[in-house]
């Protein structure tokens, strides 16, 4: 069963990105992505599609112009999450047939993502909006919509969001900090993913 959880590896380079995503595959994290603010991000795409893209979904975070989905689908990602709602991005997105994971704090935000095409909604900062935040949006969305929580979620509460409602999570610098190595990353990744599971299961 494919963990519903996204990578993100924020100020990851081209030269050690293969050995970190391979660190996070190894855990049972099958969604990577690298933020477009991080050192030549395309070509650390580049790198893990050949590498890994058979084993994993590739793409881009920090993704917010039409054209950076564009530069993204050229190096082979399948991926697109976004910190904010832009309707143009998600609506390119979706013409590439990439998956699309815009965020949202609102419900106004919210249904204008969906109505673009969006996969799934990354609620973000997940800290900010807070479990009942969250739990106000989730009770008018679409039954079979898919939130993922990011900033702020982590093993310390994934069980807490996951029993009001989230479908997944976006880890950040739980799981990756630039500078880390792959076994660091490794242990990081075994973690919240045990952590994600027992969540699930309680």
């Amino acid at each position: 069963m494919t963990l519903p959880l996204i990578g993100i590896l924020r100020g990851v380079t081209p030269d050690e990105v293969v050995e970190i995503a391979r660190a996070v595959l190894a855990a049972g994290i099958t969604q990577i992505e690298v933020p477009l603010n991080s050192p030549d991000p395309l070509e650390s795409i580049r790198r893990l599609v050949d590498a890994v893209g058979e084993q994993a979904v590739i793409g881009a975070g920090t993704v917010l112009t039409p054209a950076q989905v564009r530069d993204v689908h050229a190096a082979g990602g399948r991926l697109i999450v976004s910190p904010n709602c832009r309707p143009s991005v998600i609506e390119e997105t979706h013409r590439l047939g990439m998956a699309s994971w815009p965020g949202i704090v609102t419900p106004s935000e919210a249904f204008d993502a969906l109505e673009a095409g969006a996969t799934g909604l990354k609620l973000f900062p997940a800290v900010q909006v807070g479990l009942e935040g969250m739990k106000a949006v989730r009770a008018v969305l679409p039954s079979d919509t898919l939130l993922y929580a990011v900033g702020g979620v982590g093993i310390d509460n994934f069980a807490t969001w996951q029993a009001a409602g989230v479908d997944g999570a976006g880890l950040g610098s739980a799981l990756y900090k630039p500078g880390q190595t792959a076994s660091q990353v490794s242990q990081q990744a075994q973690a919240l993913v045990a952590a994600w599971k027992a969540g699930a299961n309680a």
